[in-house]
Parts: C-alpha cells; sequence; structure tokens
C-alpha cells in the first residue's frame, strides 16, 4: 500500500486529489500548509508527497521539497510537485529543489494518476 501526502493549501484541491486517488491501493494524509506538511511527513513516512508551490506563510512548497530531500528519514521519498507556475523557469525551481515531477494546475485525474503510477514504479 502506498503511503501518500498532500500537501495544498486548497482544500477543494486536496479533495479532488483525494477523490482522484481513491480507488488506488493507498493511505492519504492531508497538510494544509509547508509546516504542517513538514511534521506530518516526519510521523507518517511518506511514499510520495504530492505539494503545491505556493501556500500561504514563511515556508512555501519549494522549501518544504528541499527538506524533504535533505532528510535522512526520507531520502525514498519522491516528491511531485503541484502549481499554478508552469513557466520553465518555475519547472526549473522545483527541480532544483528535488522534486521527481512538475504537474501544472489545472491538470487532469488522469494525468496525476499517470504520474503517480511513474513515481511507484521508480521508486
Amino acid at each position: 500500500m502506498k503511503k501518500i501526502l498532500i500537501v495544498d493549501d486548497h482544500a477543494d484541491i486536496r479533495r479532488l486529489i483525494r477523490m482522484t486517488l481513491e480507488f488506488e491501493d493507498c493511505e492519504i494524509r492531508e497538510a494544509a500548509d509547508a509546516v504542517a506538511g513538514w511534521q506530518v511527513a516526519l510521523q507518517f513516512k511518506p511514499d510520495l508527497v504530492l505539494l503545491d508551490v505556493m501556500m500561504p506563510g514563511e515556508t512555501h512548497g519549494l522549501d518544504l521539497c528541499l527538506a524533504l530531500k535533505l532528510e535522512p528519514m526520507l531520502t525514498a521519498t519522491r516528491v511531485i510537485m503541484l502549481s499554478a507556475r508552469g513557466t520553465h523557469a518555475d519547472r526549473e525551481a522545483g527541480m532544483r529543489a528535488g522534486a521527481d515531477a512538475y504537474l501544472v494546475k489545472p491538470f487532469s485525474p488522469m494525468q496525476l494518476l499517470a504520474l503517480v503510477d511513474e513515481e511507484a514504479v521508480a521508486a
């Protein structure tokens, strides 16, 4: 069973992702900001984090992605960045922070499922 953490400040996006993944064999946890996401990640030790880039507060998704990748307990955790920002520079920033994939909002449920499956195979 895959352990997936969804970190997004928009409850409707988290709900959409949860509904998309509900038929997958996975356990899902959620967080509404990067600080809460960090705490949940340390306790839950997810296989995959679906992480929004822009969130309120001082810590954003790129910071959390970098922290996840540097944490020895989470070295196997894969990260898919989710963002409304889709320029080449935005994608590059996500990959520099350690993201394994970058998905631009709005995305289709099929795109998300395909990436989740790809990341499960890559892990």
